[in-house]
């Protein structure tokens, strides 16, 4: 391709070297119009025509070799200029082509990174190292073929053609796994994914197609025939219970007072008349029931209480709402609260603590009195008498700080001659045996012993007959 200079003197850059035949002058950097840039160092002697070169280089680009041929009239400065060695216009984008001026026109006809019109018309300027790549791949006016339908379409075609091609593989938008062609895949998606919603045709909610085998199994709204083949054909299943139980005409059913030792069994339209026919045998069987019934209740409740029985010999009173209490006893006179019954052992003493909130005897109307009673027990006839082990009572202080809480103790040591010791008899005494001055009404005040107005009182019964102090 022959070229005008207008086409390779966009940028010339001239290695640091001259003729042989020349001195070394000034460089001369040129600067043409718009669209080129002509770079020329040269090493001949310009001095006289440097005004006329920089008015060539600011002319128009498509008179240039002209206005040369007009500036360089003398034949040995054109031969000078075009003797110099320059580098390849392109030497930034890799090229390495260095030589005389007047070769750089044909080095240009063949330097891959020089660009060419492509020439498939597409109008684009394409570096000549790039056309091959461009004119397969990149330029508009190519013709290439759809790799999935083999149609036959331009460049810029084909890129509005991918994408939409209906014969192009893509995966279901369900995510079923399925990879079908865009063509087919509306239809895959209405009647084919085992992804897509369907609804039950019975209940008519949407479930996913490939759980709907599921959702039959158990949909409550599925008909199903009754197992008694009565009248009614088909019912939903949901509904089957309640129609073999109450409606349908044929089941065979159990008397009602079958937990009562009834055994009779019949269909539904029978149980009227034999309920009404053993109205008497069905009561008799009730009377009998309740009868069983009471026993095991007593019987359980005996269980119940020995379960809950303090076998310690220890025991925890707490005793709340004293204040109301203790206004009541003042208005009542010889008010007394009495203990949960409590044991020494399973098979021990049978023990009972009371209180009187406003006192007894030498205590009343000041302090509150404590006492313990011996109980008559099941094991009595096995126990040693008269009583002796020791017995003390304990009023918490309920102080927040445990360490400097200071209780108050009282206890003593049985009498074997004292009655109220010896084994009891089927009527316990009325008061048995503690103290009248236990705690005083103003000590109460004094210290926590009543906190949120409760007491707690723990009465300890020690076989080793040691006296707490």
């Amino acid at each position: 391709m022959v070229r005008s200079l207008t086409h390779w003197t966009k940028t010339l850059s001239f290695p640091a070297r001259i003729s042989p035949n020349k001195q070394r002058e000034p460089t001369l950097t040129p600067t043409p119009s718009n669209n080129s840039v002509a770079s020329l160092t040269t090493s001949n002697n310009l001095n006289n025509n440097n005004n006329e070169i920089n008015s060539m280089m600011n002319q128009s680009q498509t008179s240039l070799l002209s206005e040369v041929n007009q500036i360089y009239s003398d034949p040995e400065s054109e031969k000078a200029i075009m003797s110099s060695v320059v580098y390849c216009i392109h030497h930034k984008e890799g090229c390495k082509w260095s030589d005389e001026l007047r070769k750089l026109k044909g080095h240009l006809n063949t330097c891959k990174h020089d660009a060419l019109p492509c020439t498939s018309k597409c109008g684009a300027q394409i570096p000549r190292v790039l056309m091959e790549d461009h004119l397969k791949y990149t330029c508009p006016q190519r013709r290439a073929r759809c790799e999935f339908c083999n149609k036959e379409f331009s460049g810029h075609g084909l890129e509005n053609h991918i994408g939409v091609c209906g014969y192009e593989p893509i995966y279901c938008e369900n995510k079923c796994g399925v990879k079908i062609h865009r063509r087919h895949l509306s239809q895959h998606k209405s009647g084919e994914c085992s992804k897509r919603l369907i609804p039950c045709r019975y209940c008519a909610k949407e479930f996913v197609a490939d759980t709907l085998a599921a959702h039959n199994v158990k949909c409550g709204r599925v008909p199903v025939v009754c197992p008694n083949r009565c009248d009614i054909n088909l019912l939903a299943r949901e509904e089957l219970d309640t129609h073999l139980k109450e409606e349908c005409t044929i089941s065979v059913l159990a008397c009602t007072f079958k937990d009562a030792g009834c055994r009779f069994k019949g269909p539904r339209f029978s149980m009227e008349n034999h309920l009404e026919e053993n109205c008497r045998q069905h009561l008799n069987m009730m009377c009998n029931v309740v009868t069983k019934q009471q026993h095991q209740i007593a019987s359980l409740k005996n269980a119940l209480s020995r379960l809950s029985l303090n076998y310690s010999g220890t025991l925890i009173w707490k005793i709340s709402d004293f204040s109301a209490k203790l206004v009541e006893a003042k208005n009542k006179e010889g008010m007394e609260l009495v203990s949960p019954p409590f044991f020494t052992s399973q098979y021990g003493y049978k023990l009972q603590a009371s209180l009187f909130p406003n006192g007894n005897g030498a205590g009343e109307d000041t302090h509150i009195s404590v006492y313990i009673k011996i109980l008559p027990g099941e094991y009595d006839a096995l126990l040693r008498w008269p009583f002796a082990h020791s017995v003390s009572f304990t009023l918490f202080d309920q102080s927040s700080c445990p360490e400097k809480a200071c209780n108050i103790v009282e206890s003593f040591i049985p009498d074997p001659t004292w009655k109220n010791f010896q084994r009891p008899s089927k009527e316990p005494d009325s008061l048995g045996f503690g103290f009248p001055k236990f705690v005083s009404h103003e000590m109460l005040k004094k210290r926590h012993f009543l906190k949120d107005d409760t007491m707690f009182i723990r009465v300890k019964v020690d076989p080793s007959k040691i006296v707490a102090v």
